[in-house]
């Protein structure tokens, strides 16, 4: 397994070989150092370190507060800032760019090490969140001829022919994608799948069920039974109306 790597932006040049040394003593590969804001959001796009220690007070124009806001924006990299300012004023400027920790000087090694391995766990954490979330957002454009979704499995995403979808079933904070043989559960709500999933081929018939119209195979009222595992599925009242008018009667 590879280092994490680090970036250190410190104006002070002892200050700055302390931090390193602590770094590389923990096992830290650090990639480089910047003595200015300008350099570290330089270096930041150049080196794309796991994560950065940004100095708050830093020399020059660009303070460390808004180094590390260019650098959340532009590549999405963790930053804990170090300080030897604790006032409230301070607090409240750097907060405003949701750092993943705040360190006050001087600090022990073991400070860094914590502070630096909650980081990276939240940062890791967030981006499986934002993952997930843009491929839930993903299948909802062209919905009309959408004959496939991407379903979350153990940490893979499979990819899922929607005519194999017999139903989907609202389990408090998560949703449950049921086939004839498997079942995929996601993290998302009834509101949001329902917009994702091809209008043309589902139908919500209860505030907890949504089914592919083709799998239904009878209705006696007030529920209707799926083909092949014989599911039965209740019929809420408010959408009755919408399932007669959507099935091919004669």
């Amino acid at each position: 397994m590879s280092k994490t790597s680090v970036l250190v932006v410190e104006d002070e040049s002892i200050v700055s070989k302390d931090i390193q040394q602590s770094l590389t003593k923990l096992g830290y590969n650090v990639v480089g150092s910047a003595s200015t804001g300008e350099k570290a959001i330089a270096l930041a796009s150049e080196l794309r370190p796991d994560i950065v220690l940004m100095d708050i007070m830093l020399k020059g124009t660009i303070t460390g507060i808004d180094a590390a806001a260019e650098i959340k924006k532009n590549e999405g990299i963790p930053v804990i800032f170090l300080t030897a300012y604790a006032d409230e004023s301070t607090l409240a400027k750097a907060k405003v760019t949701e750092p993943y920790g705040y360190i006050i000087k001087p600090f022990k090694e073991i400070d860094l090490h914590t502070s630096i391995e909650m980081a990276l766990y939240k940062h890791k954490k967030e981006s499986e969140i934002v993952k997930e979330r843009d491929f839930l957002y993903s299948i909802v454009e062209n919905k009309e001829s959408k004959d496939y979704i991407f379903v979350k499995s153990n940490s893979r995403l499979i990819k899922l022919n929607t005519k194999e979808i017999y139903y989907i079933e609202a389990l408090k904070d998560y949703v449950v994608i049921n086939t004839l043989n498997s079942r995929y559960t996601i993290h998302s709500t009834m509101k949001d799948i329902e917009k994702k999933m091809p209008v043309s081929d589902f139908i919500r018939v209860h505030r907890s069920f949504i089914v592919r119209i083709d799998k239904i195979a009878s209705i006696d009222l007030p529920n209707l039974v799926l083909e092949n595992d014989k599911k039965v599925i209740p019929i809420g009242g408010s959408y009755k109306d919408d399932l007669v008018n959507r099935l091919n009667l004669v």
